[in-house]
């Protein structure tokens, strides 16, 4: 999540609405004591008073949401409607990194005149491609981007208006509201050909804090 927020935190937007759940207690515990976690500091054991020294704290303005354990990707969203004050907003999932331009996506989406564009992506395959003639193979690449079908990588930009086309019941993003969307016309995709990676699994991880040990962490470029 960090690195997400660090992200969009580049392109000048610090204020955050996570809309939590599967162990919300830890994430609302981080935030609590990241000054604390970031920082060295003094405490005085007496008073309990803590002085931060050499303070490491964004200036980003986290807002932490509880929106049920059990509730989907669209009811989530519809849960936060209070904080996000009627206006157009970012919203993304807190499982992939991108090197993603955010003002270009945002650009994008006030050309289209749509209700919500999502960030297009083709991610990298997970085996490599052969290409065959009769039982030859003629090419091979070691797990090439994948030339068919995109996919949603998350990193979109909303108008306020599309809270209004998510059911009351608990539904997912994905579903209803987005097939709403595709049927009025109002869904557009950006089509990113850049960095993409969501962390899905143990594998994923591994990949993804190789680069950033390595200093090569595209997201952060």
């Amino acid at each position: 999540m960090w690195h997400i927020m660090s992200h969009f935190a580049k392109f000048g937007h610090t204020e955050f609405i996570v809309a939590c759940g599967y162990k919300s207690e830890y994430v609302k515990d981080y935030f609590l004591r990241y000054s604390a976690l970031s920082s060295d500091f003094t405490i005085d054991l007496g008073s309990g008073a803590v002085s931060p020294i050499n303070r490491d704290s964004p200036d980003w303005e986290v807002t932490l949401v509880d929106t049920g354990l059990d509730t989907l990707t669209g009811s989530r969203v519809k849960k936060v409607k209070e904080h996000l004050g009627g206006e157009r907003f970012f919203l993304t999932y807190g499982d992939g990194v991108s090197d993603v331009d955010l003002d270009r996506l945002l650009a994008f989406h006030q050309s289209e005149d749509a209700l919500v564009t999502i960030t297009a992506v083709r991610p990298t395959a997970r085996f490599g491609e052969l290409e065959l003639e009769g039982n030859r193979v003629v090419d091979f690449q070691e797990k090439p981007q994948l030339g068919g079908g995109w996919v949603n990588g998350g990193f979109m930009v909303c108008e306020p208006e599309f809270l209004d086309v998510i059911p009351d019941q608990n539904v997912m993003l994905e579903r209803e509201p987005f097939s709403m969307a595709v049927k009025t016309g109002s869904l557009a995709a950006y089509q990113h050909k850049g960095f993409w990676q969501c962390m899905d699994s143990k594998r994923d991880k591994e990949h993804l804090e190789n680069l950033w040990d390595a200093g090569n962490a595209p997201w952060t470029n």
